[in-house]
C-alpha cells in the first residue's frame, strides 16, 4: 500500500510501500512513551526501504538509543517521530503511523506490549480478546499481517 507522511510543521514529507499498513501493534515502552510524549505508544508500520522517497530531508534529525541499534528519525524543527530504520534489517523502515497522512485500514484488533515498562498510571485500552505481553509479541509484523489478510 502507498503512504504518503508527514512531520507536524510541514519540512519533512515522505512517501513508502508499506507491506504491513494496519496500525494494530501498540507499544508500550519507555523509548515509545518518552520519544512520542504522554503515556502513550508508538504503532509502527513496515515498509520497503527501498521505497521511501522523502522531501525536506535537511530537516531530519535521528536518534539512537544507547545499545539498540534501531536509528528514529524526526523532523528537527517540531519533534515529529517519522518512521525507524534498523541496519539488522537494511531492507526495511517502520513509519510510525501517527506521522501517516493517507487514510490506514483499520485492524480488527490491537496487540499491546511492552506492559513490562509502561508508566504506572497509563490505562491499558485493551478489549476482549485481544492479547497483552509484558514484552515483544510471539507474533512478527508480517506474520500478523499474514493472518488477518492484510499483508500487501
Amino acid at each position: 500500500m502507498h503512504i504518503e507522511a508527514s512531520c507536524h510543521c510541514g519540512a519533512v514529507r515522505f512517501s513508502c510501500e508499506a507491506y504491513a499498513p494496519a496500525p494494530y501493534l501498540r507499544c508500550h515502552c519507555s523509548i515509545c512513551r518518552k520519544l512520542g510524549g504522554g503515556g502513550g505508544y508508538a504503532i509502527n508500520l513496515g515498509a520497503r526501504a527501498e521505497s521511501l522517497r522523502v522531501e525536506g530531508e535537511e530537516h531530519l534529525s535521528s536518534y539512537v538509543v544507547k545499545g539498540n541499534t534501531a536509528e528514529r528519525k524526526f523532523c528537527r524543527h517540531c519533534g515529529s517521530m517519522l518512521w525507524a530504520f534498523d541496519p539488522t534489517w537494511p531492507d526495511l523502515i517502520h513509519p510510525f503511523a501517527s506521522a501517516v497522512d493517507s487514510d490506514l485500514p483499520e485492524p480488527p484488533e490491537a496487540v499491546h506490549m511492552m506492559l513490562g515498562s509502561k508508566a504506572n498510571w497509563v490505562r491499558v485500552d485493551a478489549r476482549d480478546g485481544e492479547t497483552v505481553f509484558e514484552e515483544y509479541p510471539d507474533q512478527s509484523l508480517e506474520d500478523w499481517h499474514r493472518a488477518h489478510g492484510f499483508l500487501g
